[in-house]
C-alpha cells in the first residue's frame, strides 16, 4: 500500500508572511494619495480665498470716493479671518477714484504656498497662489 505524504491545508497564520509584505508595499503610495488629497484640497481653498478676497475687494473700489487702502483693508479682513499669511493685494490702476467712467478696475491678491499649510508641501512647493477680479467704473 502506498501511503500519501502528509497534505494539510494551509492554516490562515501561513499568510501572515505575505500579508506584511504587500501592507509594506501599499502604505506608500497609500501616503502619497492620502497627502496629495489633502494638499490639493488645501491649495484649492487658498486659491478660492484669494478669488474672494480679490472680488470683495473690487466690489469696494466701486463705491464713490472710495480709496486705496479701503480696498486693501476689506481684503486683508477676508484674508485674517480665513488666516491667509504673506500675501500681497495689487490694484490696477492705482489712482482708480480718479480714473474715468467704464475703467477696468483690477486687484489682484497672491498668497505663496510654502507659509500657508501645516505639513511640508510635495506638490505646491515655492509656488505662488494668485486671485484676481476685474469690474468696471460706473460712477
Amino acid at each position: 500500500m502506498i501511503r500519501l505524504q502528509n497534505s494539510r491545508k494551509p492554516k490562515a497564520h501561513d499568510r501572515s508572511g505575505a500579508a506584511i509584505v504587500e501592507f509594506a508595499l501599499v502604505v506608500p503610495l497609500l501616503l502619497v494619495i492620502v497627502m496629495g488629497t489633502i494638499e490639493a484640497s488645501t491649495m484649492i481653498y487658498l486659491k478660492q480665498t484669494l478669488h474672494i478676497a480679490a472680488y470683495e475687494a473690487a466690489r469696494t473700489a466701486l463705491v464713490p470716493k472710495t480709496t486705496v487702502s479701503m480696498v486693501e483693508t476689506t481684503a486683508r479682513r477676508i484674508l485674517d479671518d480665513r488666516r491667509v499669511r504673506d500675501t500681497t493685494i495689487t490694484v490696477t490702476p492705482n489712482n482708480f477714484p480718479a480714473a474715468a467712467v467704464s475703467t477696468w478696475i483690477t486687484v489682484r491678491v497672491d498668497a505663496p504656498s510654502n507659509s500657508n499649510f501645516a505639513v511640508p508641501l510635495l506638490f505646491f512647493r515655492n509656488k505662488t497662489i494668485s486671485g484676481s477680479c476685474t469690474m468696471m467704473k460706473e460712477y
